[in-house]
């Protein structure tokens, strides 16, 4: 039973990643996905996507370009928009409902708010964990081995090795 279930996942994988420019071995899918690409979408080996609860949301712009690290797991009602860039390190664990996005998607002012402003690559390091609910902002590098607490906005840069959470996310100590 658990071998069919692992190649149902295999097939929902290639099925719904199909426009990947490349799509790594082993990769799998339980749940559903919605994905629209416009750009490039990079997948390594042995990713997971867990999606039974909520489908999983990947938008790629034009021009943008989505990567995920081998031996990644980004699990439920996860949200990623990509105008430019967005790098997930291998060995990533992104919790559910997690947001990521390379863009802000309108101006501040009122005058603006249907104008796109410039995107920020979002580069999340090697086996960084993201808890549940995380915001991660454009212009974001998440270094290697770090955890980023529940609920926490990540709107500036987090060195390797640490423990940030709030909105806006605070280192709050070294690991």
């Amino acid at each position: 039973m658990i071998f069919l279930d692992n190649v149902r996942a295999v097939l929902k994988a290639r099925w719904h990643f199909r426009s990947a420019k490349c799509l790594g071995r082993k990769v799998r899918l339980w749940g559903s996905a919605i994905v629209k690409n416009e750009g490039e979408l990079y997948i390594g080996d042995r990713v997971r996507f867990e999606a039974t609860v909520v489908p999983l949301d990947i938008g790629i712009g034009r021009g943008g370009r989505l990567e995920i690290g081998e031996s990644t797991f980004i699990n439920y009602g996860t949200s990623i928009g990509v105008t430019e860039l967005v790098r997930i390190g291998p060995g990533c664990n992104i919790g559910t409902y997690v947001i990521i996005m390379d863009n802000d998607f309108h101006r501040l002012e009122p005058e603006r708010r249907l104008e796109r402003p410039p995107s920020g690559p979002v580069i999340i390091g090697e086996n960084v964990w993201l808890g549940a609910r995380v915001t991660v902002l454009r212009g974001v590098t998440i270094g290697a081995g770090s955890v980023i607490g529940a609920g926490s906005v990540v709107s500036r840069d987090i060195p390797p090795r640490s423990l940030a959470a709030g909105m806006p996310a605070k280192v709050i100590r070294q690991l």
